[in-house]
């Protein structure tokens, strides 16, 4: 009863922000825009996002390795492929998380490892987004008039830098206590983990650059798509804009983020002077996209040995 609560509300979230996003919008503007689409922009946005993918895989086999258990690359690759469907279908981004977790677990990498090691790729994702709106933010100071848009920006960026922040330092307190309670030791645990990865010899490097890389594709991404319909958006603006629309769009308040993106979307191009409509539609365009890309990763889902194995994501994750 509790998660078909949640579902239902989650779908009136998506709606009341979709609705709210769409209204006032000078449709015109945007058949316009999409009457004139130019698909080799569109497919080379897709092909950047798919690089984005396998860059994610990169980052998660480094995390399951400090974890110690080797994935291989090209498994790695595949799950988030077979994520990024289960993104799409089910309430939130979280959604392909959890089958990451599952299929991962089930490949007898083990539980406790399966489930802090896509913790920790999500946490170390979060923290890189986070670094990048807070660098960017000289930019968007420069970029948004309105004095609520940049307070707004700023405030989200030091909000999520603090969260992880203090993700990572849980890790190094020396307090025994913390242990004790079941919580808060699997959290210092994964924290642990989480410093090795970011702060290792070894990995400090090629995680930094990989994650800071995935998010400035997104970037790549929106600009791609917003050339396809001519769209307003130099590449500079769409830096100071982009990281911090996916990072509200990462809350799970959502369907795939659908509403919320649109929203965020428009009102951070309205902030820079640019035409919200213009905003709206990328918005759509990088949403069917991802659906697309999604829609992809379940004939890998269809076609995959766990799935003719008969595995089930609907099957509750064991304790780790």
């Amino acid at each position: 009863m509790r998660k078909t609560l949640l579902l239902a509300a989650k779908i009136l979230a998506s709606g009341g922000l979709l609705y709210l996003a769409l209204r006032g919008i000078d449709f015109s503007q945007v058949k316009a825009r999409l009457a004139n689409i130019r698909i080799a922009w569109m497919v080379a946005a897709t092909a950047v996002a798919l690089f984005q993918l396998w860059l994610g895989a990169v980052r998660w086999r480094d995390v399951t390795r400090v974890c110690g258990t080797e994935l291989p690359l090209a498994q790695a690759f595949r799950y988030n492929f077979i994520g990024a469907f289960f993104n799409q279908t089910l309430p939130s981004a979280i959604g392909g998380d959890a089958v990451r977790l599952m299929l991962l677990g089930r490949s007898g990498a083990g539980w406790r490892t399966a489930t802090y090691s896509v913790f920790i790729d999500r946490a170390i994702g979060l923290i890189a987004l986070a670094v990048l709106v807070i660098v960017t933010l000289p930019v968007s100071w420069q970029l948004i008039i309105d004095e609520k848009g940049r307070y707004a920006i700023a405030l989200i960026g030091l909000a999520a830098i603090g969260a992880g922040a203090g993700f990572l330092l849980l890790g190094r307190l020396p307090f025994p206590w913390l242990d004790s309670w079941f919580p808060t030791r699997h959290l210092r645990a994964c924290s642990t983990v989480a410093n090795q990865v970011i702060f290792g010899r070894t990995t400090a490097l090629r995680i930094a650059v990989v994650s800071i890389t995935i998010h400035v594709l997104a970037v790549v991404i929106i600009w791609l798509i917003a050339q396809s319909i001519v769209a307003a958006g130099q590449p500079g603006q769409l830096l100071a804009l982009v990281p911090p629309v996916m990072l509200i769009t990462m809350l799970p308040i959502s369907i795939a983020g659908w509403g919320l993106r649109e929203a965020t979307m428009m009102v951070a191009f309205g902030y820079a002077g640019l035409p919200q409509a213009d905003g709206l539609t990328v918005s759509l365009l990088y949403g069917a996209m991802v659906f697309a890309i999604g829609a992809a990763g379940g004939l890998v889902w269809i076609l995959s040995s766990e799935k003719a194995s008969g595995a089930n994501v609907a099957e509750p994750v064991p304790e780790p």
